[in-house]
């Protein structure tokens, strides 16, 4: 531990740890590691309870703790002795660090809430989908019985079984013109029926 650092403010004139703190901020901004080895011991606690206090959860908090002395590390420049002292301007990065986790981990839990409502509403949706497909060939039905015999026969065989125009006509030992003026016909009452291009 670095002499000084953690005196009472009688013990150093009356102006606390800061002029000690001063110096070892100055020495990790120059790249010193056994300053920062020293700084890290004299902050990591407060800086793990103002963390902890914020993201309640233990394993979270070290994990920001050693993300907040990280930081401290790479911006050690920055620190500014005549705005405050080395604790205040640590903590206060730990501090803004942590309200940012607890941010994130919010906007990741409304994600997956968000994510999870969708999911629900898709059967729904899927027996939506289901029941107007079955409107929809329930409407084919009815108009398939309002043909006659001989053009329901000619349409199903065409459209459903995938018969050709001359394997129709095999199959009902009918004339291949005449196959084909029964499925016109056939397809103009469907049409009609079903009001397609109404």
């Amino acid at each position: 531990m670095v002499e000084g650092v953690r005196t009472s403010p009688r013990e150093n004139g009356g102006t606390g740890a800061e002029p000690a703190g001063t110096s070892l901020m100055q020495r990790v901004a120059a790249g010193d590691e056994q300053a920062f080895a020293d700084l890290y011991d004299v902050v990591s606690g407060p800086v793990w309870g103002v963390v902890n206090r914020v993201v309640r959860n233990g394993t979270l908090a070290e994990e920001v703790t050693q993300e907040v002395l990280v930081e401290v590390w790479r911006t050690a420049a920055r620190f500014k002795p005549g705005k405050g002292s080395t604790l205040a301007w640590v903590l206060t990065i730990a501090h803004r660090r942590a309200v940012d986790r607890v941010r994130s981990h919010q906007a990741a839990l409304d994600r997956d809430d968000r994510a999870g409502r969708l999911d629900f509403q898709r059967p729904f949706d899927e027996v939506a989908e289901s029941t107007i497909g079955n409107l929809e060939q329930q409407r084919v039905r009815q108009c398939l019985s309002a043909l006659t015999d001989l053009q329901r026969e000619s349409v199903v065989l065409a459209y459903y079984n995938g018969y050709t125009y001359p394997e129709v006509a095999e199959v009902l030992k009918t004339a291949p013109g005449t196959v084909k003026t029964r499925i016109r016909d056939g397809l103009i009452r469907l049409r009609d029926c079903l009001g397609v291009g109404q």
